[in-house]
């Protein structure tokens, strides 16, 4: 019988903030929402995207002279990011001579990504980390997750889910009921004030946070803490309310903004509208983590 596959564009080794210990994290493409700040602006998309890195390419055109399309090869120098004509053929990665263009996002099937991440089995196994499923957001590849969560718990691989908590609520369920810890990403409390911010309701978000309380014991919930956009003490307060009445959150961690996510907009020919917004301070993160202290939340600066 054929596996599934899913859609992954990275596998990061070493990673330091997603889950207990060192990690390997799987980031799946495609999410429903489109939230400002992004760090990973190449998940949103559930298709593949092509990057260019401007400092590799030397303009000689070969990928314009290997693009199947008339309107494409009708220009002169290099092919941008972003063509609405383009199918994602990877003929001009391939006659890229400088390794300038780079697709972002391929299918994988479950024993491919089991026999990855397995190659860190034991940076897991002394640091106490494991395997962490993000994106983008996991629950939009829900046959892929049946079938790999439980091939890495057969390996006895700690699983983490990282999800926006947009998505069905019998999905989160199960994607739940499959790891060991799941990882919440909480934005905004106002519904109206979260659709500006990433496009979408939070309804159900919210009602997805108490069904996910009743249905599993190791929640850690994730704040964006981003200047002007994510940091209103009012807010803050109102999400550590919401947090406070959960019965199994055992951990809040405020996510400190930052720009290393620049280039990727750059490179995807995208706008990044946050390039002028500053990381915060070391105090604005003690505002903000006050606002859960002072209502009881364990909660801890980063990842």
């Amino acid at each position: 019988m054929d596996q599934a596959t899913g859609t992954v564009f990275n596998i990061q080794r070493y990673s330091l903030h997603d889950g207990p210990g060192i990690r390997t994290t799987v980031f799946l493409k495609g999410c429903p929402l489109s939230c400002a700040w992004c760090h990973n602006p190449e998940s949103i998309s559930a298709g593949p995207e092509i990057l260019v890195a401007e400092s590799r390419c030397i303009d000689c055109g070969a990928c314009r002279a290997s693009c199947p399309l008339d309107e494409a090869r009708a220009g002169t120098g290099a092919l941008p990011a972003r063509m609405a004509e383009c199918d994602y053929c990877g003929a001009c990665i391939d006659a890229c001579p400088t390794g300038a263009r780079q697709m972002v996002g391929r299918r994988w099937t479950v024993d491919e990504v089991v026999a990855e991440v397995l190659k860190d089995r034991i940076f897991h196994e002394e640091s106490g980390g494991g395997v962490t499923i993000s994106g983008g957001e996991p629950l939009l590849q829900m046959a892929f997750l049946r079938e790999l969560l439980p091939a890495l718990r057969e390996q006895g691989v700690h699983i983490a889910l990282d999800t926006s908590g947009f998505g069905h609520a019998e999905h989160l369920r199960e994607g739940a009921q499959l790891a060991d810890l799941v990882l919440y990403d909480l934005k905004a409390y106002d519904d109206q004030r979260h659709r500006i911010l990433t496009g979408v309701s939070n309804w159900h978000i919210l009602e997805n946070l108490k069904v996910l309380d009743a249905a599993h014991d190791n929640i850690w919930i994730r704040v964006p803490v981003v200047p002007g956009f994510t940091d209103d003490p009012d807010e803050l307060r109102q999400l550590a309310a919401l947090v406070a009445g959960m019965r199994h959150v055992t951990r809040v961690n405020l996510l400190p903004y930052h720009r290393a996510a620049g280039s990727k907009y750059t490179r995807m020919g995208r706008v990044n509208a946050l390039s002028a917004v500053q990381v915060p301070s070391p105090d604005d993160m003690q505002r903000a983590a006050a606002c859960f202290a002072d209502l009881c939340c364990p909660v801890q600066l980063g990842g």
